[in-house]
C-alpha cells in the first residue's frame, strides 16, 4: 500500500475513530508527511526502524526541541501501530523505536495576588461600557475561574451557560462534554457582558449566531483573538511576552490546590483524561511551598 493512502486512511480514524482534536490531527499528519518525504519509494512497506531512526536524527540535527521529537516519535508509534493492527505491515517498525524524553518543564503560573489585581483593573476598565473591553473581562474571568481550554471557550454557545448555577458546559477533547462551575465575579463578568456587549457585537455580524462569545465584526471570536488579549494583559503580570490562555487554566488548577481542593476534583474540571497530567500542578505547588519556605524561614 502506499504510504501516502495508509496516512490518510490513518487521520480519517484519528478523526472519526478517536475523536481526537483537529489540532491534533494535524500535528500528527504534519509529522508523517514529514516522515513521508524521507521515504526511498513511497510505499508503507519500505519503512523500517532504520528510517525512522534516520528520520528522527535529522530533525535532532535540525535543531528540534525534545518536546518535538518525543511528538514526533508518538506520532509514528501510533501510526504505525495502527497498520498492524488494521493488517496493513506484517510487522511494526516503530516497537524500538527510541526519542529523547520530553524535558519537565513546569507551566507559566500567576500568583493568586496578581490575578487578582488584574481582573480587578479589567472590571474597572470594563465600567466604561465599551463593549469589546466588558467582552474581554468576561473572557478573562471565565478563563481563570472555570479553567477551561480556549477551543472550549471559543467553542462554547450562550445556551451552554448557566449564570443562575453559575456554570458552562463546554466540549473537552475526545468530543467528551463536561459541566464547569464557576464563581460570582466571573458570573457578574458574563451578565454584564450578555446584557451590555453581546448584543452591540451580534448586530455587527453578517448573519446571527449562537457563540457566547463575539469578534469585533459579530462572528464566533477565534482562539487568535483570545491568545492576543491574554499575551497583552497577563504577560506583564507573569514576566513573559509568549503567555497564552492555557497560563490562566494552570493558574487556576494551582491555586484550587493551594486551597486545598482535591487532585481528582482538579482533574474533573480540568477535564483531563488522566490524573498524571493534572499532577504536574502538585510540583507548582510544591515548588511555590519551597520558595515560601526559603525566604521565610530563619534556617532555612
Amino acid at each position: 500500500m502506499e504510504y501516502a493512502a495508509a496516512v490518510e486512511a490513518f487521520t480519517v480514524h484519528l478523526t472519526q475513530v478517536r475523536r481526537l482534536s483537529p489540532a491534533t490531527v494535524r500535528a500528527y499528519r504534519s509529522d508523517l508527511a514529514d516522515l513521508g518525504r524521507t521515504l526511498r519509494d513511497g510505499s508503507l512497506a519500505s519503512v523500517d526502524l532504520e528510517v525512522l531512526r534516520e528520520w528522527l536524527w535529522q530533525a535532532t540535527q535540525r535543531g528540534d526541541a525534545r518536546s518535538t521529537l518525543a511528538r514526533r516519535a508518538a506520532a509514528v508509534r501510533s501510526f504505525f501501530g495502527w497498520a498492524h493492527e488494521t493488517e496493513l505491515i506484517d510487522v511494526d517498525p516503530s516497537l524500538r523505536l527510541v526519542a529523547p524524553r520530553r524535558s519537565k518543564t513546569l507551566p507559566v503560573v500567576a500568583s493568586a495576588d496578581g490575578m487578582r489585581e488584574l481582573l480587578e483593573a479589567q472590571r474597572i476598565a470594563a465600567e466604561s461600557g465599551d463593549p469589546v473591553v466588558l467582552r474581554d473581562h468576561a473572557i478573562l474571568e471565565l478563563l481563570y475561574a472555570a479553567g477551561i481550554r480556549v477551543s472550549e471557550l471559543c467553542g462554547a454557545d450562550v445556551d451552554d451557560l448557566d449564570l443562575h448555577r453559575r456554570t458552562i458546559r463546554v466540549l473537552g477533547k475526545g468530543a467528551k462534554e463536561r459541566v464547569v462551575p464557576f464563581g460570582g465575579p466571573a458570573a457578574a463578568a458574563l451578565g454584564a457582558f450578555l446584557t451590555r456587549a453581546r448584543p452591540v457585537l451580534l448586530a455587527r455580524a453578517a448573519r446571527p449566531t449562537a457563540a457566547l462569545f463575539l469578534g469585533a465584526r459579530g462572528g464566533r471570536i477565534g482562539p487568535r483573538t483570545v491568545y492576543a488579549l491574554v499575551a497583552r494583559v497577563l504577560g506583564p503580570v507573569v514576566g513573559s511576552d509568549h503567555v497564552g490562555p492555557h497560563a490562566l487554566r494552570h493558574s487556576a488548577a494551582t491555586h484550587l490546590l493551594d486551597g486545598g481542593a482535591d487532585l481528582r476534583a482538579v482533574q474533573e474540571l480540568l477535564g483531563h483524561a488522566s490524573l498524571g497530567t493534572t499532577q504536574i500542578y502538585t510540583h507548582v505547588s510544591a515548588e511555590r511551598l519551597t520558595a515560601a519556605y526559603r525566604l521565610a524561614h530563619p534556617r532555612a
